[in-house]
């Protein structure tokens, strides 16, 4: 888009374009959460303590296929990727294309694959990449305040798409999420990180 097409925006995507220019992935991600508030779930990125925090219980070397839902712009793949086996594969889902053309742009790894969809989508998606199952799944979506149905859609996706003994990994900011969680997942491990903006709950579901 040249600068003349840029002057005729109107003035909010002016500003959520300035802003991603002079930010960089904090300000893609500002304006994901502008344009999808109720898919985003937060206005900054976790910090790090939190993403060491929820991986802390994933088997790496049991570790085939990873997905994750939501990734934004990525703040969670890298230390994903830092941490899987050369052979595996990371697959992330999200809805908003802004952070799909960001991610495929700006993360040149054989072992990642960005994918534009919804998360209850999940087992078509895997298998369109040759998996049958995810041995983990991090989704940071904010399940209490998506459309009526998809919360639930997207559980019980999750839940079928996992390998016995995986594990559904979820970061929410209430602990609200965690009865419809326990709906699909009898057994949940509890976690919380107070050094998040803001604090973060964190819940293990796994697969027996």
């Amino acid at each position: 888009m040249n600068s003349i097409q840029t002057a005729r925006l109107p003035l909010h995507q002016r500003l959520l374009r300035k802003a991603e220019r002079v930010l960089g992935p904090a300000g893609i991600f500002f304006k994901g959460f502008v344009k999808h508030p109720v898919m985003v779930g937060a206005i900054v990125p976790s910090s790090r303590r939190t993403i060491e925090r929820v991986l802390s219980k994933v088997d790496w070397e049991a570790c085939d296929l990873f997905v994750e839902y939501g990734p934004g712009v990525g703040t969670f793949c890298r230390p994903v990727l830092d941490k899987m086996r050369r052979d595996a594969r990371l697959i992330v889902i999200d809805t908003n294309p802004d952070f799909i053309r960001y991610l495929s742009r700006t993360i040149g790894d054989s072992r990642f694959v960005a994918v534009h969809g919804s998360a209850s989508e999940v087992e078509a998606i895997i298998r369109a990449h040759g998996f049958e199952h995810a041995d983990y799944v991090l989704s940071g979506l904010p399940f209490t305040t998506l459309p009526e149905g998809v919360g639930p859609a997207i559980m019980a996706a999750t839940h079928r798409v996992l390998r016995p003994g995986g594990a559904f990994l979820v970061y929410q900011y209430t602990a609200r999420a965690r009865e419809l969680m326990g709906r699909y997942f009898p057994r949940i491990d509890k976690g919380y990180e107070p050094i998040n903006v803001p604090p973060c709950v964190i819940s293990w579901g796994w697969k027996d």
